[in-house]
């Protein structure tokens, strides 16, 4: 599997910067799970998928993950909300 990661590196003068905390809080979770993928092959067909579509829209890999995150999220909370509606 070869995922071109791409962020910048840890300032620990940064540190308290909540944009930042954030930002370094999702790399890491990213980076854990494509770690554990070499143990699931699900997991790792899914981190495939998201790398190739990055590569399409030449975007970098932590955005097409936030992407489908936030789809998935917004389509949940959509769900929830029309049945809450009948």
């Amino acid at each position: 599997m070869s995922i071109y990661f791409e962020y910048s590196a840890y300032d620990p003068n940064l540190k308290g910067n909540t944009m930042f905390d954030s930002q370094a809080f999702f790399t890491k979770m990213v980076d854990e799970l494509v770690e554990f993928s070499e143990h699931d092959p699900e997991l790792a067909d899914g981190i495939k998928w998201i790398d190739s579509q990055a590569q399409k829209k030449g975007i970098t890999f932590y955005d097409m993950v936030f992407e489908v995150l936030y789809k998935h999220d917004v389509n949940s909370k959509a769900k929830d909300w029309l049945k809450t509606r009948n």
